[in-house]
């Protein structure tokens, strides 16, 4: 493969822009370069650090006084527990359910859950944008929006007990994804219409890959309350409700 720069017009060009995929990276006999090598090594060492990082509510800075936040833990005691055994992250304990209901409305429209998931780090690094868009989304709509909080160990199945708690319309789980050797700090926002015990993913919409490279915090915002409104009309979220996106716009030298 020729080193030469690649032209700006070139669909080669365009198509590496669009992709943290290692794509077109050359080799160096029967094994890659050394800078692809190395950026390899780098990027698996942010993957696990992002998995067995602990939330940190101080990171998030004033959202915490801004929006009241506190953190809850579930029945995942430590984080290797919570690798381990996904079915306690799905649940909160029993110092949670009594924290949450103390502190947290019952009923409102939208409620808005941050938890670790697998990376810690993405929730450090997309939190604090996107939780002030969707207050203000809701705000906009004129939605009761519930006080945020924070869960420590947690799956994406707490939201069933949230809902059970709390009995929002709307639940809408912010939570770190599994890392990849491309992003360490994407966000999935979860959604769920009056979720219950004994839902499961297909009760469920997701709008994920939320971070710099995938798709903006401007952008989810949009889009999670857009689906909110849709599953809250519908009075069912998951594989009854279809997400309306525009057209993709592929330039014409991809096609």
């Amino acid at each position: 493969m020729s080193d030469a720069p690649l032209s700006p017009t070139d669909p080669v060009a365009e198509l590496l822009a669009r992709t943290p995929a290692r794509v077109l990276a050359g080799r160096a006999g029967p094994g890659y370069r050394t800078d692809t090598w190395l950026k390899l090594r780098e990027d698996h060492a942010a993957a696990r650090d992002a998995v067995h990082a602990e939330l940190d509510l101080d990171r998030l800075g004033p959202l915490v006084a801004e929006f009241g936040l506190f953190v809850v833990n579930t029945r995942a005691v430590t984080r290797a527990e919570y690798l381990t055994r996904p079915d306690l992250g799905r649940r909160l304990d029993d110092s949670a359910h009594t924290r949450i209901a103390a502190d947290c409305q019952r009923g409102a429209d939208l409620q808005v859950v941050i938890g670790d998931g697998l990376s810690a780090t993405a929730v450090t690094a997309q939190v604090p944008t996107l939780l002030p868009l969707l207050a203000a989304e809701a705000g906009r709509r004129g939605w009761g929006f519930g006080r945020p909080f924070a869960v420590r160990h947690c799956r994406v199945g707490v939201m069933n007990d949230v809902g059970e708690l709390l009995d929002p319309a709307v639940v809408v789980l912010l939570i770190g994804e599994r890392p990849g050797l491309a992003a360490a700090d994407s966000l999935s926002a979860y959604l769920a219409f009056r979720p219950r015990a004994g839902h499961t993913d297909a009760d469920r919409n997701l709008v994920s890959n939320i971070h710099a490279r995938g798709v903006p915090p401007a952008d989810a915002a949009r889009r999670v309350a857009a689906l909110a409104a849709a599953v809250a009309r519908a009075g069912v979220s998951g594989v009854a409700v279809k997400e309306e996106l525009p057209a993709a716009n592929i330039p014409s030298s991809l096609e």
